[in-house]
């Protein structure tokens, strides 16, 4: 027992003093400004433990909690998260209705939250509106309104969200303006399909990571990731480490960006 208590006590001295020499690392270079992560592993990450879904779910929203103030620590700008696609609501019906009302609670949450008003953080919700519930929709609408006027950070949930989705609406938008005589078809330039994405006004994500150890997009932030770093952590979302995350920025900082090639 006395062992084990040693062995434990070194190792996590050991961790503490990596994970210090590693942020200051990070720290020595530019941070990105714009990260964006696919949240992915709830549902593994509890039946390892023989939980519940919902509870693997309940974990994911205090991990992301957690982020939140990583990226303050580090001065990471905007924050944009993939919590909830449009397929997910094919997922089994309890398992949404857990979600939706982790969702309910969670906004309502943020509109209130001290920490948010604090630093000035700035909530926008992207995805179908439509497809939530009222409940959902006011609780949305209300942690909005309240951080409208703020502008130190951002913070965007993608609920209800697909990226094709997202490019579609943006097509269908120019499209009625070119009928009404708004534009011209001549108009239309990157710029302009930028200005009617749900990220408008903000710079593409600067790294996209992805938790889980899966190796692909889903349908995330297809447009904006065009020219971004990704970066795949083996570890599913609710175990995901402060370390885990400082690797991630810092492979970000050390790779030389090739536009276009």
């Amino acid at each position: 027992m006395v062992r084990d208590e040693i062995s434990r006590v070194i190792s996590n001295t050991a961790y503490q003093a990596y994970e210090r020499k590693l942020e200051r690392s990070v720290m020595s270079e530019e941070v990105p400004h714009h990260v964006a992560i696919i949240m992915d592993g709830n549902r593994r990450y509890a039946r390892s433990f023989g939980w519940s879904v919902g509870e693997g779910h309940t974990r994911g929203k205090e991990k992301l909690e957690e982020v939140m103030q990583w990226c303050m620590d580090l001065g990471i700008r905007i924050l944009t998260v993939f919590a909830f696609s449009t397929e997910n609501f094919n997922r089994d019906e309890d398992e949404v209705e857990h979600l939706m009302h982790l969702f309910d609670e969670n906004f309502r949450a943020l509109g209130d939250d001290e920490r948010v008003h604090r630093n000035r953080i700035k909530v926008k919700v992207m995805g179908r509106r439509d497809l939530m519930s009222p409940e959902v929709v006011e609780a949305i609408e209300y942690a909005e309104e309240r951080t409208k006027d703020y502008d130190e950070y951002c913070y965007n949930i993608a609920v209800a969200y697909g990226g094709r989705e997202e490019i579609v609406n943006a097509v269908r938008q120019i499209a009625k303006k070119v009928e009404e005589g708004g534009i011209k078809i001549d108009d239309i330039d990157e710029q302009l399909i930028s200005a009617h994405m749900y990220t408008a006004n903000m710079p593409d994500p600067d790294l996209v990571l992805r938790t889980s150890g899966e190796v692909r997009v889903s349908n995330f932030l297809l447009w904006q990731m065009a020219y971004s770093e990704l970066y795949f952590a083996d570890v599913f979302w609710p175990g995901f480490r402060r370390i885990d995350f400082l690797r991630a920025i810092r492979s970000c900082q050390q790779r030389r960006r090739r536009y276009g090639m």
